[in-house]
């Protein structure tokens, strides 16, 4: 791990905190949610000794990356952004690239954007799904588990943002960042605890549904790590998290759709981004009558699923091996063995070369078993 060399690259109007090793063809590596460049470790240190230049971001707003206040600065167009900037910055022509969780449909979108830039993609966990016209992603989520699912409750609190603007309206300054209703009961776990129940949570087949009644402090503690987890690599986790906090990586969510709100004798708004100050990079109008607050937000909100629709229909044209354990959570959505096994998925990914399914193995493959998954990395990519 000494070995390992951290840099801080500019790309995209952000500075970008990039973990690498090795020299020769570059292999890049996109880390998921709760994660850092830390869960490539292994594949890092195993593709260098190879004969590689193995690279992991921290992605936006993750670790030691810079964090944008507004949720609008989340998708999938600026994370892809930050990373072709980050490869021009280094004067990389193309790479191999690999991706875990949110890395993967970032992987997705990269090689749907450019994938001139992309020599041949090794993606986990997460299969491409075309974009649906009809159907924003949550309503699908929300379709299939209802508004327990984990991604329908990362939302923003509006109680917190009607605070704000009442503060705003009577020059009441707030400079921290308020917190939403997800990042408010994070506050109140033990950050190492915290990581502990996410990383066992996401790492069962079962889709996790947080009862807002017992909310995420309801979720199981657990002394007893699994055998590919340490306490120094929670305490890693920790650390950085408590830098940054969950923000960040919650507004990879909340961007895949804004929830809209009605209020009485109002027309529909949109709900508010995330920001440090309401007001900051969108326009507002605040009325108050009587003991009512009347609320109109006026800004950029298109979101991933809207800026995609020129998209709809795109293949992804780039050679592709997809590894996956047949205990993830995202393997045993309704409907998406079929789509991999059935043909769908290579309708949609026509230069998809290999679909490998660890037996055994769940959510955090890259970690839980990575001397077989670095292998099977290693064993396509030596192919180009």
């Amino acid at each position: 791990m000494e070995k390992i060399e951290h840099t801080t690259v500019p790309t995209n109007g952000i500075n970008m905190h990039v973990a690498s090793i090795g020299t020769g063809p570059v292999v890049l590596f996109l880390h998921g949610f709760p994660e850092l460049w830390y869960s490539w470790r292994h594949q890092l240190l195993y593709l260098s000794s190879r004969g590689y230049r193995a690279i992991a971001p921290d992605l936006r707003r993750y670790g030691d990356t810079d964090a944008p206040p507004s949720a609008t600065s989340y998708t999938m167009f600026h994370i892809v952004g930050d990373l072709v900037g980050l490869v021009e910055k280094l004067g990389i022509e193309q790479v191999f690239l690999v991706g875990h969780d949110w890395g993967a449909m970032v992987a997705w979108y990269f090689c749907m954007l450019r994938p001139d830039r992309v020599k041949a993609l090794v993606n986990t966990t997460l299969a491409f799904h075309p974009r649906d016209p009809a159907r924003k992603p949550v309503d699908g989520f929300r379709a299939l588990f209802g508004d327990d699912h984990y991604i329908c409750r990362i939302k923003i609190g509006m109680s917190f943002v009607l605070r704000n603007l009442y503060d705003m309206h009577f020059r009441v300054g707030i400079s921290v960042q308020e917190p939403g209703e997800v990042e408010e009961e994070f506050a109140q776990i033990d950050t190492a605890k915290l990581m502990k129940k996410l990383l066992i949570m996401f790492n069962t087949p079962k889709a996790p549904c947080i009862p807002k009644n017992t909310g995420f402090k309801g979720l199981p503690d657990t002394s007893a790590l699994p055998s590919w987890l340490s306490e120094e690599d929670i305490n890693y986790y920790a650390t950085r998290f408590n830098q940054k906090g969950f923000t960040g990586g919650l507004n990879y969510y909340r961007y895949l759709n804004f929830k809209s709100y009605v209020w009485p004798g109002e027309s529909e708004v949109n709900e508010p981004t995330y920001e440090s100050s309401i007001n900051r990079r969108i326009r507002q109008k605040i009325t108050f009558k009587s003991n009512k607050v009347n609320l109109r937000i006026h800004g950029n909100n298109n979101r991933t699923w809207e800026l995609a629709a020129p998209w709809t229909g795109v293949q992804i044209k780039v050679p592709v091996k997809f590894i996956v354990g047949d205990l993830d959570l995202l393997y045993n959505i309704p409907g998406t063995k079929e789509y991999i096994h059935n043909g769908g998925f290579k309708k949609d990914v026509p230069l998809l070369q290999e679909v490998v399914v660890m037996e055994g193995v769940a959510h955090f493959l890259n970690q839980e078993k990575p001397e077989e998954v670095s292998e099977h990395i290693y064993d396509f990519i030596n192919k180009f």
